[in-house]
């Protein structure tokens, strides 16, 4: 649990904290051109033997956005892939925590995530609601 402890306090320091629960929480950072962009990390301790955080990070509203065209773009990234949960469109993300660089490993596939759901967003709905 150390190491999502870890988590937890570098996305306290550096970013707008919106909501926390005990094995995720939800925040906002910005992606630049005066948009931002929400990012929801979950902790997984038992997933397959170790320990995860999931990111996640909402393109649109499932009903309002062409899904065909989220996997599209999502196939073309090198970082996460689709999904819909509770009505929502994500690009989703795993990464270990086992001997974590949080720069690195954390950080960096958080950053891509965020990034490539506000792209997405922008493309699929030309609004800024997440």
């Amino acid at each position: 649990m150390t190491i999502w402890t870890d988590v937890i306090n570098y996305v306290r320091v550096r970013y707008e904290v919106l909501e926390e629960r005990g094995d995720w929480l939800r925040f906002r950072l910005d992606t630049g051109d005066s948009r931002s962009q929400q990012v929801t990390v979950h902790h997984l301790p038992e997933h397959d033997g170790a320990e995860w955080a999931e990111i996640s990070s909402a393109v649109g509203w499932a009903d309002k956005i062409d899904l065909r065209r989220l996997l599209e773009l999502a196939g073309s990234t090198s970082v996460g892939g689709a999904a819909v949960v509770d009505g929502v469109a994500l690009i989703k993300h795993m990464v270990p925590l086992t001997s974590l660089h949080i720069q690195e490993e954390f950080e960096r596939p958080m950053r891509s995530v965020a990034a490539k759901a506000d792209e997405f967003e922008h493309k699929l709905s030309a609004s800024d609601e997440f």
